[in-house]
């Protein structure tokens, strides 16, 4: 949530930076600004309530040939999203100038003292608080910029990622992390900032991704200098050559980020396994589980940790891993986990997931773990993530960039990862046998092209769009390994189209649910061949008699839930373990379809953000 790009170099900072604020949108914000200091000294500050055109209409007055600049999209926490409360802030004198992602916890106080020392604020931010707090710092101890904000970043306490500029320094921007993800791009007499990479992709590849507690002085014609925040200790710059390419975070033809992600699915899911997967020798090779084999066979139990659709693929993972390697498995909210003194030990194996990799809970849960020494293993999709650096090994999913906050295709490449880890432990423990070790490992080497079918009810999903687009509740019912794509599907809905929907297994609908069914209530069903067919028959049965509209999703060939259903939505055979991938992309592209239907904005929900690194 909240991004922030920056420019330092011989170009035009103005294009560069609304440009990056753009690539960015996908983390979701409230409102935006932009800073641009030119060569007579002036410093333009533009920001607005809203979104990034709006900005730029807003911003016309400041363009300039300004060299420096530095832009903000800003998701509100302290103080409600309007102008004054947008980013960039300046001190009270004038001349410094910042943009902050994350939280300072201690703002309070630190406010108190520093209007006690007669300084006055304008915004309701803990922002604000902090670019005074550097400069404080700064006049009273005579302090260089660089200096000052990491004396005052040493009195804060919560997350941040920040970029400062000084007038009085106008060869350079101060830039620090702890919670939150910054990167600075190296070019030609240039630098760039930036939350991810995608603002800077086109300019250069090569990038470095500050760690947590790091900051850095970025300097015009002068080496790159990172220093520890704490002990003020120099770090070698590392820089990584970016694998990201511009057409992977352009929407390539399709109206929505989304739509493309959703279309990318049967290519990410063959990137997730290529390399890995050897169906015809029989063979899984994935290195940070061969590495860590021993770890994973004397676990006594495994702990998924994750948030939100993440949480939904361990809970598939839990079935798969239960039924494939007779391991205990347990899901938890990382949110949830962190916070209620759960019972770890060295014997326990936690397996930690996040599209992003910089998920705040799930990375607190990581830390947690760590230290009551279980053995943490990474599944993630953003190479070089703070989650990638903070696990004891791990596995990418290789989706690619997801640019639409609701999450599509890292959904199914986590499965995809997590089905191959436990398929190898299966195979290590002798608990599978081997024509159904065979079997699983030939059927996920097809499952691309079945997943490519399932994309055929794209225009049978919009038909059925059209009749619900205006309810206003519905419900997803699923069994066994379609009960989390179930959660999923509800989730899906709610993200982007704003309409409720609850997920719940299809048995327990009699336990309370059943209360809200009539005529008006949507119902849809994951009824595959596989699996629990026969008890899912009777459940839909049970809506029909009062009077529900379900829309199922069937093996192709259905006849008996087809004789039910009001719609149904037929989709190829798998296996049951393997059915969650498959059934998973009508309910995508039904979710799709009524947002777009309903006017919503598809890939930027409101109140949403696509990495959530704040609690």
């Amino acid at each position: 949530m909240c991004g922030i790009v920056g420019y330092i170099g011989h170009r035009e900072a103005y294009p560069i930076v609304i440009k990056g604020l753009k690539r960015l949108e996908y983390r979701g914000y409230d409102s935006a600004g932009i800073m641009l200091f030119d060569k007579e000294g002036d410093l333009k500050i533009s920001k607005t309530k809203g979104k990034v055109v709006d900005l730029e209409e807003k911003s016309k007055d400041i363009i300039s040939s300004a060299t420096i600049g530095m832009g903000h999209t800003r998701w509100a926490t302290h103080g409600v999203p309007n102008d004054v409360n947008s980013h960039p802030h300046l001190s009270n004198s004038g001349n410094l100038a910042i943009i902050h992602n994350g939280i300072i916890e201690n703002y309070e106080p630190l406010k108190k003292e520093l209007i006690k020392r007669g300084y006055t604020f304008t915004s309701d931010t803990d922002t604000e608080v902090l670019v005074n707090l550097i400069e404080d710092v700064k006049k009273k101890d005579n302090l260089k910029l660089g200096k000052a904000v990491q004396v005052a970043l040493n009195q804060v306490v919560g997350a941040y990622a920040i970029c400062v500029f000084d007038r009085e320094k106008p060869d350079e921007i101060v830039v620090a992390r702890l919670g939150s993800p910054l990167a600075i791009g190296v070019g030609k007499d240039e630098f760039f900032i930036a939350s991810d990479a995608s603002p800077f992709i086109e300019y250069t590849s090569n990038a470095i991704y500050l760690e947590d507690e790091e900051m850095a002085v970025v300097r015009l014609h002068k080496p790159l200098k990172i220093r520890k925040i704490k002990d003020d200790s120099l770090v070698d710059p590392y820089i990584q050559e970016l694998k990201m390419n511009l057409e992977q975070i352009e929407k390539g033809g399709y109206e929505h980020f989304m739509l493309k992600e959703i279309y990318e699915q049967p290519s990410v899911i063959k990137d997730t396994y290529r390399g890995r997967l050897h169906a015809n020798e029989g063979i899984i090779q994935m290195a940070g589980v061969e590495d860590n084999l021993e770890k994973f066979l004397n676990a006594d139990r495994i702990l998924i940790v994750a948030c939100g659709t993440s949480w939904h693929a361990g809970l598939v993972a839990e079935y798969i891993f239960e039924e494939f390697t007779r391991i205990p498995v347990e899901v938890e909210y990382a949110s949830e986990f962190r916070y209620r003194n759960p019972i770890i030990s060295s014997k326990d194996v936690v397996i930690a997931i996040s599209q992003s990799g910089e998920t705040a809970d799930t990375l607190a849960a990581i830390k947690l773990a760590k230290e009551k020494g279980a053995f943490v293993f990474g599944v993630c999709n953003v190479v070089g993530s703070s989650i990638s650096r903070e696990t004891h090994a791990g596995a990418y999913t290789h989706a690619g960039p997801e640019i639409g906050v609701a999450s599509t295709k890292a959904f199914t490449t986590q499965i995809t990862v997590l089905t191959m880890i436990a398929l190898r432990l299966s195979k290590a423990k002798g608990t599978l046998s081997n024509s159904d070790y065979f079997r699983y490992l030939q059927e996920l080497e097809i499952i691309p092209e079945k997943v490519q079918e399932a994309l055929l009810t794209n225009n049978h999903a919009r038909e059925i769009a059209e009749k619900f687009k205006d309810s206003t509740n519905c419900l997803y019912l699923g069994r066994g390994y379609n009960f989390p794509v179930a959660l999923e599907g509800a989730l899906k809905l709610k993200e982007i189209s704003y309409i409720h929907a609850e997920g719940y297994p299809a048995a327990e609908m009699k336990h309370g649910p059943i209360a809200l069914i009539d005529e008006q209530m949507p119902v849809i069903v994951i009824a595959p061949k596989q699996g629990h067919y026969d008890k899912v028959v009777s459940n839909i049965q049970e809506i029909k008699s009062r009077s529900g509209k379900i829309i199922a999703v069937v093996t192709k060939g259905d006849v008996q839930v087809k004789e039910l259903s009001d719609h149904i939505i037929e989709i190829p055979e798998t296996s049951d373990a393997l059915s969650p991938l498959i059934t998973t992309i009508p309910l995508q592209l039904l979710s799709y379809h009524i947002a777009v239907l309903r006017g919503c904005n598809v890939d930027q929900p409101r109140n949403l953000a696509k990495s959530v690194t704040v609690e």
